[in-house]
């Protein structure tokens, strides 16, 4: 929504509905979409400002009032499917305040009567110190001691971690090293750049990025908790490596069918999975910032995406 030029909710709304897109995620909170969103069935991804998070994790009554602006004139009329508290602060100044934020966000629903939403938060895989081979995948020593407090209360709510998944950045810094159909999840990307890890074979980079991050999840002290995977997508155009209207569509109809079928590490069990982004947004930073979108701000496909094609949408 960092554009100026964008349709009004209530048509970007029906528009999902058209285009069987089921799940959306607000970075955050914005009562004029939630409105719109009132009565839609579509289950909503509700994310907090990063400069809010100090004053969420050290004042429990400004948590109380988020929730009863934010959350509360909304429930039962709107699907919140997770409330992230914090985008991509870890490792960072910002980090140590997740946690807190967090609790006094689950406090503060739980206060209202509003249980059933699970409290998370976002990370980039910036939070990776090891990600090669997917079972060495390993939180970062600046990143650990957080990611290792967070992942432990995130196991005990039965809520899932939230990562930002692109493989169109390690593609395109990667100076050549990286396979353009590793990145694009393309099957006849071949055996040449598929990688061998252990008994594990990894014939894209999506499903070694989500593997790395359970790998480290695990190496943090806690099995089996669920990854969703809150951003991913490839620019198609901005003058990035790799950034066109071709790869963009490959990457984002390959993500949506390979997705229900899990990943080497959790096989069967389907990654429940954001593209980023809707529209193309005019006020991003020059580049392939602006070019992320499926659609224009006039509605019309940058590309097509076939959001019947996986087991879910």
């Amino acid at each position: 929504m960092v554009a100026n030029n964008l349709p009004p909710p209530e048509q970007v709304i029906s528009m999902y509905k058209a285009k069987n897109i089921s799940y959306v995620r607000l970075f955050h909170p914005d009562t004029t979409v939630l409105n719109a969103l009132r009565g839609s069935g579509i289950g909503v991804v509700l994310g907090t400002l990063n400069e809010d998070l100090q004053r969420l994790a050290s004042d429990p009554s400004f948590a109380a009032s988020w929730v009863a602006t934010n959350v509360q004139p909304f429930a039962g009329a709107v699907q919140f499917r997770y409330i992230n508290a914090g985008n991509e602060v870890i490792p960072g100044d910002a980090a140590a305040q997740v946690l807190p934020a967090m609790q006094n966000l689950e406090s503060a629903l739980r206060s209202a009567g509003l249980t059933g939403v699970p409290v998370t938060t976002a990370v980039a895989t910036s939070v990776l110190g090891a990600s090669y081979p997917p079972s060495q995948g390993a939180f970062s020593e600046a990143a650990a001691p957080v990611m290792a407090q967070i992942v432990s209360y995130l196991s005990s709510k039965n809520a899932p971690l939230l990562v930002n998944v692109y493989p169109y950045f390690a593609y395109s810094g990667s100076g050549g090293t990286v396979a353009l159909g590793y990145a694009l999840l393309s099957a006849d990307a071949g055996a040449a750049s598929s990688v061998s890890d252990g008994g594990a074979v990894y014939t894209n980079m999506f499903d070694a990025i989500v593997d790395a991050t359970h790998a480290a999840v695990e190496k943090a002290g806690v099995q089996g908790l669920e990854l969703v995977v809150s951003e991913t997508g490839w620019p198609s155009g901005g003058g990035g490596e790799g950034a066109s209207v071709e790869n963009a569509a490959a990457y984002n109809n390959n993500v949506v069918r390979h997705v229900g079928g899990g990943t080497p590490r959790r096989p069967g069990k389907e990654v429940e999975t954001y593209l980023f982004a809707m529209f193309n947004e005019n006020q991003k930073a020059e580049g392939v910032e602006q070019h992320f979108g499926l659609f224009q701000p006039d509605m019309s496909e940058v590309y097509h995406v076939d959001f019947t094609a996986g087991a879910s949408s």
